[in-house]
């Protein structure tokens, strides 16, 4: 299987390590610790909105998206495993997540109006957006269990109930939220949901609190819980039509995942790089820490265990590439497990060597643990990926795995 990224990627990729270096990383932590401090720190920074800019006149925009890039999936996993040494890059090239998937769902499956009102500024990053899918009622592990209904009344579609985890509400210019409920109880499990376009300021949509991560409101971004109470929109707000929920969800997550992967391998590279450098700096009972306990050992398995997880997801999204989302679906939820564990316990390790600071905000490698950590429940926790791994290993051996459990 030929993993080459193209003559333009491999520019792109170039140029975007050139502007990281230049431009993002210099004054990362300078920006979040701002941030953080502010009276209201649900805003955008100016020096957010100038690197955006910069990075769109410098062509670096959008890249996520093939009919905008011309680059394939596998093209940009390479420039996202780059994004993934920034915890602001992503934002600064408009590719950030979920805006990246919610403007995928817009072009495949939005109609020309639903493009033209929200893909458009969202391509342009004038607004911002959100997913409304979790919910705290149930175990939304399986998105089958779904309370929040999306019901059809006439020539409306009325929301109600309570979703949480949105990513992005917090924001000040999210105006647009995708909301995923039950349409038809009747209908088979898999056609029984939709996904609704919500503008921000529809009457009945109320953001009753952000959620912390391990402390951490996430600002200006956040994770929103967000109460629909007969929520009416006109039916052209459905996205493809009633019914397709699942459909969409399925479609959105496949390339979606190679992004939140390959930017798990680019935060593990970042923390092996500070693992080293303070391991070679750093004198305790007389010898450098790379030289003490097995600390040699934790840097040869981390590069190991990069090595293989990179190939892992460029074959993932090869065969995204050229077979589609459904032929790569043992792939994609191999390293939907892989690559979160592979960068929680690189940078946990890089943490430990650098002692209380590795804690602090003085270093990112906390919040890249916090993000690492996150991916390991976000689209679906691991034991729901090394579940489906396992049902499609099983059936290669002819076990369709129903009936193998006896009812006393």
């Amino acid at each position: 299987m030929d993993l080459t990224p193209s003559a333009r990627a491999v520019t792109l990729l170039a140029q975007l390590r050139s502007f990281m270096d230049t431009h993002i990383l210099p004054v990362e932590a300078d920006l979040l610790a701002r941030q953080r401090r502010l009276d209201d720190p649900w805003v955008e920074l100016p020096e957010i909105a100038a690197l955006k800019a910069k990075a769109q006149a410098a062509g670096l925009w959008n890249l996520f998206l093939p009919s905008v890039s011309g680059l394939s999936v596998l093209d940009y996993a390479t420039l996202a495993e780059q994004m993934g040494w920034s915890h602001i890059a992503p934002e600064v090239f408009n590719c950030n997540a979920p805006d990246t998937g919610n403007m995928e769902v817009l072009e495949r499956y939005g109609s020309e109006a639903q493009k033209a009102r929200w893909l458009d500024p969202l391509l342009r990053g004038e607004i911002r957006s959100a997913f409304c899918m979790t919910e705290p009622e149930v175990a939304s592990s399986d998105a089958t269990n779904m309370r929040a209904t999306a019901r059809i009344e006439g020539d409306e579609v009325v929301l109600d109930g309570l979703k949480w985890w949105s990513t992005g509400v917090g924001h000040p210019r999210c105006k647009v939220l995708i909301f995923m409920g039950l349409t038809d109880p009747d209908a088979h499990r898999h056609s029984r949901h939709s996904m609704v376009l919500v503008p921000m300021d529809s009457p009945g949509v109320k953001v009753e609190r952000m959620l912390t991560v391990f402390g951490d409101a996430d600002p200006p971004y956040g994770h929103g819980q967000v109460r629909f109470t007969d929520v009416r929109l006109p039916l052209d707000a459905l996205i493809a039509g009633p019914g397709r929920g699942f459909e969409i969800a399925q479609g959105r997550l496949g390339p979606g995942r190679i992004h939140h992967c390959m930017r798990c391998i680019g935060a593990s590279e970042r923390a092996l790089s500070l693992l080293i450098t303070r391991g070679q700096d750093r004198v305790a009972f007389g010898k450098p820490l790379i030289n003490l306990g097995g600390n040699r050992d934790i840097v040869a398995n981390a590069r190991i265990d990069i090595e293989m997880a990179r190939l892992l997801v460029l074959k993932a999204a090869r065969l995204i590439d050229t077979v589609g989302v459904f032929g790569a679906m043992t792939e994609i939820s191999a390293i939907k497990v892989v690559a979160p564990n592979l960068a929680c316990r690189i940078i946990d390790q890089a943490m430990q060597i650098h002692g209380g600071a590795g804690l602090s905000e003085d270093l990112p490698l906390a919040a890249m643990y916090a993000g690492a950590r996150i991916l390991r429940l976000a689209d679906g926790p691991d034991e729901v990926h090394r579940g489906l791994v396992a049902r499609w290993e099983l059936l290669k051996h002819g076990d369709t795995g129903r009936g193998s459990v006896s009812k006393a």
